[in-house]
């Protein structure tokens, strides 16, 4: 397996280092301004609008972001960016901007600067390996992040006790040049063709949405995971916190337990796809599917008073094999994709993706939050599982060969 990991190339592990150096920096910082946040002002409305600085220039300036992807050149965007965001740190310590409403503007700057980083090397990372390779990547490049998703929060508790936030927003700051230090020997090229008008980047914007529509493959995939993860993404961002603790009292240890479980599946199933399964994982997709979507009935289970004195074992074992299983599923997808896509539209596409994702999930949140009230969680977890089971299995009878279609060589586009 390191036989095979090293053969994926100079140009993936000089990306996924610096892409793994920043994301350790940043999972530092991403723990300790909160800490500050609240130490200063315990305000949970003031760390809302920390939130809110991070998501709404995101929301905004995602398509613009992926225009600038597709026109101009994702090597120096990518690197250019990072080294950015670093001086901008650095910044921040040496004027002492470090007043609640100072980092506030800072974390409008550093969420636009990311916002651009993205759409640049979600149109360059595809380029960097063989297509049939595409998968193994993924999952290496995932799994990295995952330890650091783990390892991070740790490690940021302790450096904001140590150091406070100075030493937390320097370590990124660092992070961020390192990360780009790397991706400066990257060996890209890419034939720009830079906007000649406003008026462009309209067309442009509408292009990336046109391509969705257009290719019937395309639009079936992402109508499908943009409806799944509108009724999903509530059952772990509002139902699992009020499940454990408002209905089953767990403590915050036991809680984090339970996000930690899903890591853990998640980097067994990065592991198995990168070492094992590789492109034959995008065949598994469907089956990963239902038994993704099965596996989360034992939520209903885990809710119900019945079983409320096997509830947490029964949640650990839930998301330890949910995060296994949703690895099969997302990787797949998202390798489908950028097998898809042409180089040129890209960034484009992946942006008006995420613009869709984004818009569409506080939908999801903003009906089942208050059902939570009224209806019991295991009820209401039962319907939107009964529901987006229901949805899953008619796309498959429907479309199932059409979505297995998505990343071959020859895509249907539709007029």
């Amino acid at each position: 397996m390191l036989d095979e990991m090293r053969s994926l190339g100079r140009n993936f592990w000089l990306y996924t280092v610096g892409r793994w150096i920043s994301q350790a920096g940043w999972a530092v910082q991403d723990v300790a301004v909160p800490l500050y946040v609240l130490d200063k002002t315990g305000s949970g409305a003031m760390m809302s609008a920390f939130v809110m600085a991070e998501l709404i220039p995101r929301l905004l300036l995602n398509p613009i972001a992926g225009v600038i992807g597709d026109r101009y050149n994702r090597k120096i965007l990518m690197y250019g960016l990072d080294i950015a965001r670093g001086i901008l740190l650095f910044g921040v310590l040496a004027f002492n901007l470090l007043s609640i409403h100072q980092l506030l503007i800072v974390q409008v700057l550093m969420s636009v600067l990311g916002t651009f980083f993205s759409a640049g090397i979600s149109g360059m990372f595809p380029d960097l390996v063989e297509k049939e390779r595409l998968a193994q990547a993924n999952s290496i490049l995932q799994m990295g992040g995952q330890v650091i998703g783990i390892v991070g929060p740790v490690l940021g508790g302790l450096i904001y006790a140590l150091g406070g936030i100075r030493l937390a927003i320097l370590i990124n700051a660092v992070s961020f040049f390192g990360s780009g230090l790397f991706e400066t020997l990257i060996e890209y090229n890419w034939e720009t063709r830079k906007l000649s008008s406003v008026g462009e980047v309209w067309e442009d914007i509408v292009e990336g949405f046109l391509f969705i529509k257009n290719s019937k493959p395309l639009l079936v995939l992402v109508s499908l995971a943009v409806i799944l993860n509108t009724l999903l993404n509530p059952v772990f961002a509002v139902v699992l916190p009020y499940l454990a603790r408002v209905t089953l009292g767990l403590s915050s240890v036991k809680f984090g337990s339970i996000e930690t479980a899903a890591t853990l599946g998640a980097l067994a199933g990065n592991l198995l796809i990168a070492g094992k399964l590789k492109e034959k994982s995008e065949g598994m997709f469907f089956r990963a599917a239902f038994m993704q979507l099965g596996i989360l009935f034992l939520l209903v289970l885990a809710a119900h008073p019945a079983f409320r004195n096997v509830a947490y074992p029964l949640l650990i074992v839930t998301f330890l094999l949910f995060g296994f299983f949703n690895t099969l599923v997302n990787i797949p997808m998202f390798t489908k994709l950028q097998k898809a896509v042409p180089n040129e539209v890209r960034s484009r596409f992946f942006t008006a993706l995420n613009t869709i994702v984004m818009a569409t999930t506080p939908l999801g949140m903003a009906v089942i939050g208050p059902l939570l009230n009224i209806v019991p969680v295991y009820e209401l977890v039962g319907f939107l599982l009964a529901v987006s089971f229901t949805i899953a299995l008619a796309f498959y009878i429907k479309f199932g060969e059409t979505i297995m279609r998505v990343g071959d060589d020859v895509q249907e586009v539709v007029g």
